[in-house]
């Protein structure tokens, strides 16, 4: 497992070692949309998370998640805030986003 000290460090190293796909989060997949990419909970593995906490805000609470799906071919990460700020999604993205923690 890596350390880094912000989302963005984290972010470019994952790019270098073959994370290159930008997911979304919607409610009921991950996306790309600028490749029409849809991944449900059982087509992608969380490989690595890292979690950044906001000293002063708590908006700046944030997961990356390094993501893989063996079947597609495909690697790429995940951004997204977590607490009060978090995404509403389905029990199936909670249930595997949870599970990597």
């Amino acid at each position: 497992m890596y350390y880094y000290e912000t989302v963005s460090e984290a972010v470019a190293d994952l790019a270098k070692r073959g994370y290159r796909v930008n997911f979304n989060l919607s409610s009921e997949y991950l996306s790309c949309t600028d490749q029409d990419i849809h991944l449900r909970a059982d087509e992608f593995n969380i490989d690595e998370t890292y979690r950044f906490e906001g000293n002063t805000d708590p908006g700046d609470e944030m997961v990356v998640y390094a993501v893989s799906s063996e079947s597609k071919g495909l690697k790429g990460v995940l951004v997204n805030a977590y607490g009060p700020y978090a995404d509403s999604i389905s029990s199936e993205l909670i249930a595997k986003l949870a599970a990597s923690h």
